[in-house]
């Protein structure tokens, strides 16, 4: 299986749940995991996702979400979940 991390952050606003859900689903990735709070008007969303069925090159995807993060408003990052433990390790 291969993963990705998956960061929404931003001021809240109706439907940033749901646009994000809907490009993953488009594209056959699945949710795996997903943790998500408010707070104080600021949204964060962070989710563990395969991408195991995906289509696309992954880099066009990532370039895709961030793109799409920015029509809605929000700062969206994917990384391949390897590279994002090598990168939070002690």
């Amino acid at each position: 299986m291969k993963k990705c991390i998956v960061t929404v952050l931003g001021k809240d606003t109706v439907g940033i749940i749901a646009k994000v859900c809907t490009y993953l689903a488009d594209n056959k990735i699945n949710i795996l995991d997903i943790s998500q709070t408010i707070i104080q008007g600021y949204f964060n969303m962070m989710m563990i996702v395969d991408v195991t069925e995906l289509d696309k090159d992954f880099k066009v995807v990532c370039d895709e979400m961030e793109k799409l993060g920015i029509e809605i408003g929000v700062n969206i990052r994917c990384q391949r979940e390897d590279i994002f433990e090598k990168m939070h390790r002690l």
